[in-house]
């Protein structure tokens, strides 16, 4: 018997928006949705270099590829790129964040409103627009890319756990609300991934991370992209207001 569900490597034609989709884990999921078909417009907030590599590295496929630069933490920015789109995408993904870890009592205030308006009001921001877009036509696809350090509470990070669990709250809530509209929300969360800012860690730094990962191994950018492209897929219809942790059993 055949199926009308598109495989979950199918996305041909699909307009996909991810936010800091230019580096790291980000730029793992713009080449996969590329390679999968997709129209993808990958946001960047500075980095000109990056959105040049990835874009070369998109070889034919830069021809389905549109990098985009503005800060999510700026509402009318956000609000701005949004209502220039001629057509609604079916996935958005709030990958965008930065962290800024100290010690709690010696974060300064400025780093810690920096740390969730770009983490938790820029997904905000991004989730309210794609939703509006989305609710035209009663279909779509929301992950925001979240981390343990939301449930775990990683010592030094408290700015940055409290923006990722804000991200968490803001799913479950908004899964809820747009259910009926056939728009699914999700979140990923990553544990420590191979990327360049793994790189630039000294070698016992990585050794302590590496030591607290069951897998033994850190995760790599194809990984998480696997597991963004499941709940991207009209597979995961039924499949919303989850946390889907990909971290080495962390």
């Amino acid at each position: 018997m055949s199926s009308s569900v598109p495989p979950i490597d199918d996305f041909t034609d699909q307009r996909v928006i991810i936010t800091g989709g230019t580096r790291g884990i980000g730029r793992g999921m713009s080449r996969a949705f590329l390679r999968r078909g997709a129209h993808v417009t990958s946001t960047y907030s500075g980095n000109e270099e990056a959105a040049q590599s990835l874009r070369a590295e998109a070889g034919e496929d830069a021809a389905r590829l549109t990098t985009v630069r503005f800060d999510v933490a700026d509402h009318e920015r956000v609000k701005a790129f949004f209502e220039s789109l001629t057509v609604a995408p079916d996935v958005v993904i709030a990958n965008a964040g930065i962290r800024r870890d100290a010690m709690t009592a010696m974060t300064s205030s400025e780093d810690w409103h920096r740390v969730l308006a770009v983490n938790l009001d820029g997904t905000f921001h991004v989730a309210k627009f794609a939703v509006r877009a989305m609710s035209r036509r009663r279909y779509g696809r929301i992950i925001f890319v979240t981390s343990p350090s939301a449930e775990l509470g990683f010592e030094g990070q408290g700015a940055y756990a409290a923006s990722k669990a804000g991200q968490v709250a803001l799913m479950r809530v908004l899964a809820k609300e747009v259910a009926s509209r056939q728009i699914t929300v999700n979140c990923v969360s990553p544990g420590f991934v191979d990327t360049e800012l793994l790189k630039d860690l000294g070698p016992d730094h990585k050794s302590k991370l590496l030591s607290t990962v069951p897998a033994r191994r850190f995760g790599t950018e194809d990984e998480i992209a696997s597991a963004v492209l499941f709940l991207a897929s009209r597979s995961a219809s039924y499949v919303s207001g989850a946390v889907l942790r990909v971290t080495g059993g962390l």
